[in-house]
């Protein structure tokens, strides 16, 4: 069990040089994954303050957000004031050596700035240009701000989570924001994929946060169309599939436990102590036990209130119940399964160890891995507009001094 980093190695994304222009958090994890898989990724920000990320949340002793050492992790910051004719013209160069560009602005606001697709396109045909908003890039919502908490009402996900009797609930994470993420990162590989096939060919991958939750939502279109059934919030359940709950023990922990499958349901029942439930021909399958879903809770429920949460997970286990903790962070970093899978990377702030979480999924002969933490504003100006577009010191110094970098 280890939690420091892999050995250095060759990545599927080396080579692809990925600009994003974006803040927050539905564009930065995307790049995040990009870049945690081999590609170069150059993150532009304003000059003064940056990415708001850099101060959300809890935040070291030098004012950054630890969140950001996660995030930003892998990328080079490049400062330019994007309100500026300048700004926007060494972006322009920026984007004209990139394979993959990553924006999550109101729509329309890059064809303001001179950076839009079509502005792009005939001098870097190759580009691969991923839009990240609320709505999509058409559509009558497609003006609106859409940020993951509307989105996610709007996509149907906060309808059906939380309890009927109460108001919809959120989970305490921008949830949105990261599934649109992954679909702009599935939406990148493709293209990047068809690029291959078709030499030259770049594309535009437009992601919608409300598209992004709308896709986890399961069977709700078909049964409603089919079947004229509109699922309801159902609390801690999961409806149509029973036993699958959340029961507290003895000592005041929860268990998760999922003993939908026929013959696993007679396991758990026989395990606690109800052997007339396991023969009862009415729970045979899960359509009878979905009828007598209450007794079933009710019977788990008193059984596991008479043992400690670690009790009711050994006699589970042994019987081969899928049944396990609620953990919070704290149980996460310390579990050897975790640190087995390599889930925890440790990465150096000014000498100092910080726990940032891993990236999936894992590669076999070509993994992801962390090279270095979020770095500080505009850390890699020289380096990028030095480097990739050639600027000399002289040019460099003016463009600070006026703000523009």
């Amino acid at each position: 069990m280890t939690d420091t980093l892999p050995a250095a190695g060759r990545r599927p994304l080396d080579g692809v040089r990925v600009l994003e222009m974006g803040q927050l958090i539905a564009g930065p994890f995307t790049t995040s994954v990009l870049g945690y898989f081999g590609a170069e990724v150059i993150k532009i920000e304003p000059p003064k303050g940056g990415d708001p990320l850099r101060v959300w949340r809890a935040l070291a002793d030098d004012g950054t957000s630890f969140w950001w050492r996660s995030m930003a992790r892998n990328k080079k910051s490049v400062t330019l004031d994007l309100r500026s004719d300048e700004g926007r013209a060494i972006a322009k160069q920026l984007a004209l050596k990139a394979d993959v560009l990553v924006e999550n602005f109101l729509p329309g606001r890059m064809e303001e700035w001179g950076l839009g697709p079509e502005d792009l396109k005939q001098e870097n045909p190759k580009l691969v240009y991923a839009r990240v908003s609320g709505y999509g890039q058409t559509g009558p919502n497609a003006q609106k701000p859409g940020y993951a908490s509307v989105c996610e009402g709007f996509g149907g996900f906060r309808y059906v989570n939380g309890f009927p009797d109460r108001p919809a609930v959120r989970p305490n994470l921008s949830l949105g924001d990261t599934l649109a993420s992954l679909h702009a990162v599935i939406g990148i590989l493709l293209a990047l994929v068809e690029r291959g096939k078709v030499e030259g060919m770049g594309q535009v991958v437009d992601v919608a946060i409300y598209e992004a939750v709308f896709g986890v939502m399961e069977g709700v279109v078909p049964e409603f169309d089919g079947a004229g059934l509109v699922r309801e919030p159902s609390g801690s359940t999961l409806t149509g599939i029973v036993p699958t709950n959340v029961y507290r023990a003895k000592d005041g922990q929860q268990v998760i436990i999922g003993g939908n499958g026929d013959s696993i349901f007679k396991r758990l029942m026989i395990a606690a102590g109800r052997p007339d439930m396991a023969d009862d021909p009415r729970l045979e399958n899960n359509a009878g036990r979905v009828e007598h879903e209450k007794d079933i809770d009710d019977a788990l429920a008193a059984w596991t209130a008479t043992l400690p949460a670690a009790a009711v997970i050994r006699i589970l286990e042994e019987v081969r119940v899928p049944v396990g903790p609620i953990y919070s962070v704290r149980d996460m970093v310390v579990d050897p399964q975790y640190l087995a899978r390599g889930m925890i990377e440790t990465v150096e702030i000014d000498g100092k160890p910080l726990k940032i979480p891993a990236i999936g999924p894992r590669l076999a002969d070509t993994p992801g891995r962390t090279d270095w933490p979020g770095p500080a504003l505009g850390a890699h100006n020289d380096e990028v507009l030095g480097g990739l577009l050639g600027m000399n010191a002289d040019v460099l110094s003016s463009l600070r001094a006026k703000g523009v970098v």
